[in-house]
């Protein structure tokens, strides 16, 4: 199996230090560079082709969130991790809204780490636990009002499975946690949500989650 290219971006030199010698420990992983901002992680990206970027949001010259926004627009293929200290509410919308599919805090297990960076790699997202809780409650608050007003004509383009799919989603579900309540393949998982994206016209899970919400199918 080829190793998750990985980009490592944060403006304190000592953590991305002890965070490459960590993730060098895992042959499924590979650190391809390093960026200590927003800009020359713009920079290094282009030069390594990361699939994956983990991503401090806080950062001098240009921050992760602006970062991962012109990033997502350059190079559509990589993925970011958001990997921060921070876990208040703005930030977290702000990071996915910038197309950030998952959000980790530095604390996390290097487990946890790992499998974000590889469920990343696949198209997935993987939410810290605290911070999952705290965009599932307000999402719901913000989704009622939304959900009144807003049009069918997104969800009666989703057949009844894609939507089983797409609440699924919204719960922060794996393709295989998937397949596994529908008792269907991880193959016919990812077609649905192949269809389930370019029917709602988003880029990835994270934001067919957050649509999932706003339209209140949850």
């Amino acid at each position: 199996m080829t190793a998750v290219r990985v980009l490592l971006v944060d403006d304190q030199t000592l953590f991305r230090a002890g965070l490459r010698t960590l993730l060098s420990t895992r042959a499924e992983l590979e650190v391809v560079g390093e960026a200590g901002d927003g800009r020359e992680a713009l920079d290094v990206a282009r030069e390594t082709r990361p699939d994956v970027v983990l991503m401090d949001l806080k950062m001098p010259v240009l921050d992760g969130v602006a970062a991962t926004r012109k990033l997502r627009v350059q190079l559509p293929a990589c993925r970011v991790v958001a990997l921060t200290t921070f876990e208040d509410d703005e930030l977290v919308f702000e990071a996915l809204r910038a197309g950030a599919v998952g959000y980790l805090l530095k604390d996390a297990p290097l487990d946890r780490l790992v499998e974000a960076t590889l469920a990343a790699a696949r198209g997935e997202s993987v939410l810290q636990p605290s911070v999952a809780s705290k965009v599932i409650a307000e999402l719901s608050r913000l989704a009622a009002a939304p959900a009144a007003a807003a049009s069918p004509s997104a969800l009666d383009k989703l057949s009844e499975r894609e939507r089983e799919v797409l609440r699924l989603i919204a719960r922060g579900a794996s393709n295989k946690e998937i397949a596994g309540a529908l008792y269907v393949t991880e193959g016919t998982v990812k077609n649905h949500v192949t269809s389930i994206l370019a029917k709602l016209e988003v880029a990835d899970r994270t934001q067919a989650a957050l649509r999932a919400r706003e339209l209140g199918l949850t």
